[in-house]
């Protein structure tokens, strides 16, 4: 064998090598992190204990599966180390569905102990719904709030596969059956009844505003034809009660709870119930330096999802 061959295969010795090395080092990182996960609640369950308040960030759009987010509202609405909740809302709304859930868990967590909201950017539309049933809300003067409303989109594509040379035959139960495929003609019977699916979702939105924000129904109505209010209008027009930031929120949280700066320590919302193996400090620098800064705000469960079906309620720029 010549030298050239025999330096050349043990290149590639070496290079397979290297590359088992590394995958078994990648594999051992991932199994650190599983294990890590697992033993994080009894590490600091004894943080639990301490009153504080819990605080919960929509961002993003809003998506339907929200049972992580629900679920850890019921705990900390039966814990007693829980106090009050800070709601931070920065999102154009989303899913009716995923709405409605956090509306309605919002709500009976509100039942017992105090609730406030503070927008960003966005409070509108399925995200200003889930705020209503707080006892204060908070936006700044540029928020975008409001947007009562819900809308049901209905590609009609037969036009165009007609075009292409496809026919496709529906074979259905009912008339009604086939009028939210996009590859069926949308009938007027059918576009009545989509109408009234909407109808009906709107009234529901238009009640929990009613309820949240004790307002006249007739008034809501009026206010709900869809379009953003800044937060300088909306607090005139009633939809919120107060000009500010996140600093506002959490004052009015500790004067309806009659505590002062120095008590209550403020803890994500799903540290009320296990605190993540990411939030000691060191953990987290690690993993922000390999992965980035937003990566540990995506592991701590804000909600940040953009598929959607149905029905949705949202700002669209």
């Amino acid at each position: 064998m010549s030298l050239e061959a025999e330096t050349l295969l043990r290149s590639m010795a070496d290079s397979k090598r290297l590359l088992l090395w590394r995958g078994a080092a990648l594999l051992f990182f991932i199994a650190a992190l599983i294990i890590a996960v697992g033993k994080s609640h009894s590490t600091v369950s004894s943080l639990d204990a301490r009153p504080h308040i819990a605080r919960l960030v929509i961002h993003g759009v809003i998506g339907n599966d929200v049972s992580e987010i629900t679920t850890a509202l019921r705990k900390a609405q039966k814990s007693s180390s829980v106090t009050g909740l800070l709601l931070v809302v920065d999102s154009p709304g989303g899913g009716v569905t995923g709405g409605e859930r956090l509306h309605d868990s919002i709500e009976k967590f509100a039942q017992v102990k105090p609730v406030v909201v503070t927008m960003g950017d966005m409070g509108a539309s399925a995200a200003y719904m889930l705020s209503v049933p707080a006892q204060h809300i908070v936006a700044l003067p540029s928020t975008l709030t409001g947007s009562i409303g819900v809308i049901l989109q209905r590609p009609d594509l037969s036009p165009l596969l007609g075009r292409v040379g496809i026919d496709v035959a529906a074979i259905t139960s009912g008339a009604m059956k086939d009028q939210t495929d996009p590859t069926s003609h949308l009938t007027p019977e059918g576009r009545t009844m989509l109408q009234g699916l909407v109808n009906d979702l709107f009234d529901q939105f238009v009640a929990m505003v009613v309820k949240g924000r004790h307002m006249p129904e007739d008034k809501v109505r009026s206010l709900a034809d869809g379009r953003a209010y800044t937060g300088r209008q909306a607090l005139s027009l009633g939809l919120i009660d107060e000009l500010g930031d996140e600093d506002t929120a959490r004052q009015w949280l500790r004067q309806r709870l009659k505590i002062g700066d120095a008590q209550y320590p403020v803890m994500p919302l799903l540290s009320v119930t296990k605190r993540h193996w990411y939030d000691f400090p060191r953990k987290r620098a690690m993993l922000e330096g390999v992965f980035g800064s937003g990566f540990t705000e995506m592991l701590e469960g804000r909600l940040t999802l953009s598929s959607l079906d149905g029905a949705v309620a949202i700002l669209q720029p």
